[in-house]
């Protein structure tokens, strides 16, 4: 098991999709994919949290591989794109921390 940072992470999606004529999808197409992703992560957490069993013909996937998944797509997105995801983590936690800073009951109060 590796850890990697987030530039780790979008050299090593590059590598393996700079492998292919094909190259990136377009930004509809990731944004399909992604949404593709998205649903089913929601079809394992109904399954695993929700009232919706798996049937017995249906493959044991996890949330894990499901998350993993979306990273794999919302890198070739921001890749496509050439957005540095650390980067667009800073401006959306800087966001977050600054709008929402006392928008939650602090554990400390």
């Amino acid at each position: 098991m590796s850890n990697y940072n987030s530039k780790e992470i979008q050299t090593r999606v590059d590598d393996y999709i700079s492998q292919f004529k094909e190259g990136y999808f377009s930004p509809l197409s990731l944004m399909a994919r992604m949404t593709e992703e998205v649903g089913e992560l929601a079809r394992e957490v109904n399954h695993y949290y929700g009232e919706k069993p798996k049937k017995p013909s249906e493959v044991d996937k996890t949330i894990k591989e499901e998350l993993g998944d979306m990273i794999f797509v919302l890198t070739c997105f921001a890749n496509s794109l050439n957005i540095n995801l650390s980067e667009a983590f800073d401006i959306a936690m800087t966001k977050i921390e600054t709008r929402d800073k006392n928008r939650w009951t602090r554990k400390d109060s």
